[in-house]
């Protein structure tokens, strides 16, 4: 790379892509690598701040930005994304499809401290759309030796560090418990707004079956919907710890095994997931669900859609962030 003044680069062709800002209209490029100047391009660099700019000199042993940016796309780049245009030596996953974003994190941590480099994300777990940005990545210099990409590419030799699960379609049944309902005393406030948050998802609803308090009622629903090919079941309330809140007992006499009943989250502590016959995930979901607009169910349903197994230990982290 080569220095030199600006009002002696006539003819000169540019190494990088030149940034115009004006606050509240426009960040970009005005010029693009491999721009050759002209005179009239002077008064314009000028204007931007470049009272001296780089020149290529090349080097076999020196990546440009834009090539490295490649190479650091190869390294994120998993299932169901795309790249994005090269810009200013920064390239962004973009995604194919919905679906939930999955990072790893260590390979990101080893990536982001290797030096010279960088790649930012969503979380992990992030629920995305099609054509959502996902990641940026570029080295911080304008260029960087070949040997140390090479190097830091064998951080992801058996995989990227991102990749999108999409959702998949699921025959969803509701388990709606509590006496007050089962007798027609009060009206079912809670299944409209699970299937307005289901709306968002591939989902067909297969069924509602109302029971009351009565923990081998509720447990003979559950298996009826598993045998009738449920793919997610859905139990609402009945979730706390009232001498009539039976659900969590019908859960867990129903399931094959349960990975936990309660949740570091607020809104939706009594939360409640189980995996059943045929790892049909059982969600027993407290009442916080029906009233506040996000909750646990928020957090876990997206993986449940994407068929992306949750740990206990999953959960148990939720707290950190978890004060919905």
């Amino acid at each position: 790379m080569r220095e030199m003044k600006t009002i002696d680069a006539v003819g000169q062709v540019l190494c990088q892509d030149i940034t115009q800002i004006i606050p509240g209209v426009k960040k970009g490029p005005i010029f693009r690598k491999g721009h050759r100047i002209e005179e009239a391009d002077i008064p314009v660099l000028l204007s931007v701040g470049k009272d001296h700019i780089y020149i290529w000199d090349e080097d076999a042993g020196i990546l440009h930005e834009n090539e490295a940016a490649e190479i650091l796309y190869r390294m994120g780049k998993g299932e169901n994304m795309h790249p994005g245009e090269i810009k200013e030596g920064k390239i962004e996953f973009i995604a194919d499809c919905d679906g939930v974003l999955k990072v790893d994190s260590e390979k990101l941590f080893q990536l982001n401290s290797f030096g010279e480099m960088m790649m930012a994300t969503k979380k992990n777990n992030t629920p995305v759309k099609k054509g959502e940005v996902l990641a940026g990545t570029r080295i911080i210099p304008l260029c960087i030796e070949k040997e140390k990409m090479e190097r830091a590419e064998r951080i992801t030799k058996d995989g990227g560090i991102l990749r999108v699960l999409p959702y998949k379609k699921k025959k969803v049944a509701f388990v709606t418990t509590g006496n007050e309902v089962y007798h027609g005393r009060i009206e079912d406030g809670f299944t409209p707004v699970v299937k307005e948050k289901l709306s968002s998802f591939p989902v067909e609803i297969i069924g509602q079956s109302l029971c009351s308090d009565d923990v081998d009622m509720e447990m003979a629903a559950i298996q009826k919907f598993l045998s009738e090919g449920a793919d997610l079941i859905l139990c609402t309330g009945g979730m706390s710890v009232d001498p009539d809140d039976r659900t969590p007992l019908a859960i867990r006499k129903s399931a094959e095994r349960v990975v936990s009943y309660g949740a570091p989250v607020l809104p939706g502590s009594m939360f409640m997931l189980a995996y059943g016959k045929n790892n049909v995930p059982i969600m027993g979901l407290p009442g916080s669900v029906m009233f506040c607009p996000i909750t646990v169910f928020d957090l876990i349903l997206p993986r449940i859609m994407a068929d992306d197994p949750v740990t206990k230990e999953e959960i148990d982290a939720l707290g950190e962030g978890g004060l919905l």
